[in-house]
């Protein structure tokens, strides 16, 4: 599959933007970050064409491609991201049927209404596949008129949407499923921080929750349904791991610190819905027996480092990599240290290995996802910012419509290999942005102690995240015998925030 774009046109841009050096005393960090993109083969600009086709979509009603869609417009939808988000692609609504059976109803944009294969929009978003967040600017798969407007769940407007129906028990089996197109309207456009605290905390019920009538037994509804859902995952043996994520702080166009993303029940809510939708998406596909995507973290090759890490805890782990006895491992610690089970969550990740995105064929088993353990896992729920999504919800919607697959096998093999390439590419770029920010923040340091935990280990380089403030650099002196998941106590060396250089020496 081939992905161009204007990269000599991108490049002169690049050239033509300010530079800076270790000894720069202001870092242009949007500057930093577009180069950091064009360098890692994203394209950044949107073509002239994409504006051509957006401005067509506003003045052009005809994008109904269903006969007849169910008005679920009345229903109580709300949507939870991060507080800063727009790019709005999942609602959720939940109701209590007579017996102990849940009915759990999750809507996902219709991006591929206004977003048609082979369109100039469409060209673009197969180029990066995802959007891209550097902490300073956000660069989005798709133009901000779209993911932000036109194909976002926003609040108080209607929107087309594919809706995941099912029915779950009290032991969070799902009875049945069933998927079509509806018009839905977001009644409340929540974020993690305001419903977690809320649910967890015992904080008073936050305004824009008791401006909506039923929203407040509505969203304990959702979490009740969570934890059903959370308690049959943990018994199939999927993976809780709490990994610390940072954000970079901005303020005036400074760096003022890195903040790490705390873990709540709004986020675990989330999580465990877009999960049962997922695998929701993943059956229907495989009873239609079509080919498609499948979301994959295959056996952990360092399952014995694995083994090792157990063994440093007191416990024991089988010879032979098993999802269920690591996942009791973790919950066992989660309870005994829930202080420092982050860290541990993040070396399990990094001894697991990177996910990755592959095609499942009719008739073939595919690997299954470890860390979930579970083996139909697509994705599914994000088409405003994933790619592999939204072909996704095209092959989904041309089954619903009786037409034939828009994509070939060998066409689906190229596009999970770009995406899977672009995902770890965007990854870079991101952790490559969160470097500059934290060497900006911490170039004023230099020669303090920091403690650490080693989170990667290569031929030429071992790499360590501090505890506090949590950022990332490597250890340039006394590194030799330590390995991932390994702490430390370090003593910073140099920054360089323009080669997102931060290093430390063993103490």
């Amino acid at each position: 599959m081939k992905h161009s774009h204007n990269k000599k046109s991108q490049m002169k841009e690049l050239n033509s933007l300010p530079t800076s050096s270790s000894q720069t005393k202001h870092l242009d960090l949007n500057a930093r970050a577009y180069r950091e993109m064009v360098e890692n083969g994203f394209a950044p600009n949107f073509e002239p064409a994409i504006n051509q086709e957006i401005a067509s979509y506003k003045n052009n009603n005809s994008k109904v491609q269903f006969s007849s869609v169910r008005d679920l417009r009345s229903l109580l939808w709300s949507s939870i991201d991060n507080p800063d988000s727009r790019d709005l692609d999942q609602l959720e609504y939940v109701e209590q049927l007579p017996n102990k059976d849940v009915r759990l109803l999750i809507a996902i944009a219709d991006v591929d209404a206004l977003v048609p294969k082979d369109s100039a929009t469409d060209h673009h978003a197969s180029i990066n596949t995802t959007s891209v967040y550097t902490g300073v600017v956000t660069y989005p798969m798709l133009p901000d008129q779209l993911s932000t407007d036109l194909t976002s769940l926003i609040q108080d407007s209607d929107r087309q949407a594919i809706v995941i129906d099912l029915t779950i028990d009290d032991t969070g089996s799902i009875l049945k499923s069933d998927i079509f197109p509806a018009l839905v309207r977001n009644q409340a456009k929540l974020d993690y921080i305001m419903v977690g605290n809320w649910l967890e905390d015992g904080d008073p019920t936050p305004e824009k929750i008791n401006n909506v009538p039923g929203l407040s037994a509505q969203l304990r509804l959702q979490n009740d349904l969570k934890e059903r859902l959370r308690l049959l995952r943990q018994q199939q043996g999927s993976l809780f791991l709490e990994t610390l994520e940072a954000t970079t702080v901005m303020r005036d166009g400074e760096v003022t610190d890195l903040q790490l993303v705390k873990h709540n029940p709004a986020r675990d809510l989330i999580e465990n819905f877009m999960i049962a939708g997922n695998i929701a998406i993943s059956h229907f596909l495989e009873a239609k027996q079509w080919p498609s995507i499948r979301r994959v973290v295959k056996t952990p090759e360092r399952w014995s480092r694995i083994i090792e890490v157990a063994s440093s805890f007191g416990e024991q782990l089988p010879a032979v990599p098993n999802s269920k006895a690591l996942s009791n491992f973790l919950s066992k610690r989660k309870d005994a240290d829930p202080l420092r089970f982050p860290d541990l969550s993040l070396t399990i990740v990094k001894l697991l290995g990177r996910g990755e995105y592959t095609v499942e064929i009719p008739g073939q088993i595919d690997e299954g996802h470890f860390a979930l353990a579970i083996h139909d896992y697509t994705h599914a729920t994000a088409p405003n910012r994933r790619y592999a999504d939204l072909i996704t919800q095209r092959l989904v919607k041309a089954s619903l419509l009786g037409k034939s697959s828009p994509y070939t096998v060998d066409e689906l093999k190229g596009i999970t290999s770009h995406c899977t390439e672009r995902e770890d590419a965007a990854n870079k770029v991101e952790r490559t942005m969160r470097k500059v920010a934290a060497a900006v923040l911490l170039s004023k340091h230099i020669g303090e102690t920091f403690e650490g935990i080693v989170t990667g280990i290569k031929d030429d380089a071992t790499y360590v995240r501090l505890f506090k403030p949590p950022a990332e650099g490597r250890i340039i002196q006394g590194e030799h015998g330590l390995d991932v998941g390994d702490k430390v106590n370090l003593r910073l060396m140099a920054t360089d925030p323009e080669r997102a250089f931060i290093d430390f020496a063993r103490k």
